[in-house]
C-alpha cells in the first residue's frame, strides 16, 4: 500500500474526523495511482493516519475508509453493509418501502449510496474509485438484502453531461437480477407513489423528505395549499391525503405534473378537485399576485440544480427572492414551508436567506419547526456536509 503524505490542514481535518482529503499541493506530490487503489495517509513523520480510497482525478482525491490499516475485502464490505442495515432499526419505516439503505459517509462507505424501492435497489457511486469493487459489492448487496434487481445510477457529473447533450433519457442500468416494472409503485407513510428506476435524473420520489411530508400532513386539514417546484407531487399528494381543501401544484415540467396526477389517482384522490399549473414558478407567482389569490400554506422545495433553461434556480439569492414573491399570497397566520437540499448551504446560511427575503418584503415570519433528513440518512457529527437537508416551517405575521 502506497504511503501518501498529507499537509497540516488535512491532518487537522482528519483529527476532527472528516472523511475527505481535498486535492492540494501535498496531494500533487503523491505517486501516480489508479482510481480505487487503497493508500495509507501519513504525516511528515511517516506516522499512519488512515486508509483511504484513491481517485487522483477527483477534487476529493482520497476518501477515508478506516483509521487503521485495512484491506478492502468482501468481508470488510459485508461488515460495513450489515452495520448500515442494523442502523436502520432506528428509522421509522412503517408503511414505507422506499428509503435509504446506505448513506455514503454516514455509513462509513464514502462516495456510495444505496436506496430501496420495494424489492429493487438503486446503487449510486459518486467516484470511479468504487468501480473496481462493483462485482463484490453487487454480490454482497444481493446476499444481505435479497432484492429482485439492482440498478446502478450514473454519477451526477455524467448525468449532467448526458442531459446537456440530450442523447439519452436513461440514466441507470440494471446490473443484477430482474428489471423493475415501469412505472414501479412504492409506498411511503402509507401513501402510494410511482417511480421509474431507468429514466430521469431522479426516480420520481425523494425519500429524504419522508418525515417532512409526514410533518406537513399534521398541519394541512381544510387548508388551501400551494406547492411550488412540485415535481411529481409527493408533497401535494401528502397534503391532499391529509385533508387539504385544495392543493395547487406548480412545475415547469408537464411530464412531472402528469405523474403527479397519476400519484393522486393511485391514492384514490380525484386530481380534478385540485389544480396543476405548468409554468415557471416566478412567472406564476406574479400572475397569482395580480389575480389576488391567497393560500393558507405555501411550500417550496426547489431543485438544487436544473437542466431546464426556463427554471434555473440558485439557493443563494433565489431563496430570498422566493420569500418575497410568496409572502404577499400567504394569508396572515399562514404557514411558509421552505426547504433546500443544497449541500454547501448550512442551516444558518439558509435562515439568513429567509431573513433577507422577509426584510425586503416588509412582513414578519416566525419559525416554529425545523428539521433535516430522516434516520435512514445518518451523518457523522464529524461530517457537516452530510447534514444537507433544510426544512423550515414559519408563520406569517
Amino acid at each position: 500500500m502506497k504511503k501518501c503524505q498529507v499537509g497540516p490542514e488535512t491532518i487537522r481535518m482528519l483529527d476532527l474526523g472528516h472523511p475527505w482529503v481535498i486535492a492540494d499541493r501535498y496531494t500533487k506530490q503523491w505517486p501516480i495511482g489508479k482510481a480505487g487503489e487503497l493508500i495509507a495517509l501519513v504525516d511528515d513523520k511517516n506516522s499512519h493516519l488512515a486508509t483511504a480510497l484513491y481517485d487522483s482525478k477527483d477534487r476529493i482525491v482520497a476518501r477515508v475508509l478506516d483509521r487503521d490499516r485495512i484491506q478492502l475485502t468482501e468481508g470488510w464490505l459485508e461488515t460495513k453493509i450489515l452495520q448500515a442495515k442494523q442502523l436502520r432499526q432506528h428509522a421509522q419505516l412503517n408503511d414505507t418501502d422506499a428509503h435509504r439503505l446506505i448513506n455514503g459517509e454516514g455509513d462509513g462507505l464514502p462516495g456510495m449510496t444505496v436506496d430501496r424501492y420495494t424489492d429493487y435497489l438503486m446503487l449510486q457511486l459518486y467516484t470511479p474509485a468504487w468501480d473496481v469493487y462493483l462485482e463484490p459489492l453487487t454480490k454482497i448487496l444481493q446476499k444481505v438484502f435479497q432484492p429482485r434487481g439492482i440498478y446502478r445510477k450514473l454519477r451526477p457529473q455524467e448525468t449532467r453531461a448526458l442531459e446537456a447533450k440530450k442523447r439519452t433519457k436513461e440514466y441507470s442500468c440494471l446490473i443484477a437480477g430482474k428489471s423493475a416494472p415501469v412505472p414501479l409503485q412504492v409506498k411511503e407513510n402509507g401513501l402510494n407513489y410511482l417511480v421509474d428506476l431507468r429514466e430521469g435524473l431522479n426516480t420520481g420520489l425523494f425519500p429524504d423528505q419522508r418525515r417532512n411530508r409526514q410533518e406537513l400532513m399534521t398541519r394541512v386539514a381544510g387548508k388551501r395549499v400551494l406547492n411550488l417546484f412540485a415535481f411529481t407531487g409527493a408533497f401535494s399528494v401528502a397534503a391532499a391525503a391529509a385533508g387539504a381543501q385544495k392543493v395547487t401544484s406548480v412545475d415547469v415540467s408537464a411530464k412531472y405534473l402528469e405523474v403527479a396526477r397519476e400519484n393522486f389517482s393511485i391514492n384514490r384522490i380525484n386530481p380534478k378537485r385540485h389544480e396543476f399549473i405548468i409554468g415557471d414558478v416566478f412567472a406564476e407567482l406574479a400572475r397569482m399576485q395580480i389575480q389576488q389569490r391567497r393560500f393558507d400554506i405555501i411550500l417550496f422545495d426547489p431543485p438544487s440544480f436544473s437542466t431546464t433553461s426556463k427554471s434555473r434556480f440558485s439557493t443563494h439569492g433565489g431563496t430570498s427572492k422566493l420569500v418575497m414573491a410568496t409572502l404577499p399570497l400567504l394569508e396572515s397566520g399562514g404557514l411558509l414551508v421552505s426547504s433546500s437540499n443544497h449541500q454547501k448551504v448550512s442551516m444558518d446560511d439558509y435562515m439568513k436567506e429567509l431573513r433577507r427575503g422577509v426584510l425586503k418584503s416588509g412582513y414578519e415570519l416566525k419559525t416554529i419547526f425545523t428539521s433535516g433528513q430522516p434516520e435512514d440518512f445518518p451523518c457523522s457529527v464529524s461530517f457537516p456536509e452530510g447534514r444537507y437537508l433544510k426544512f423550515v416551517i414559519s408563520v406569517k405575521q
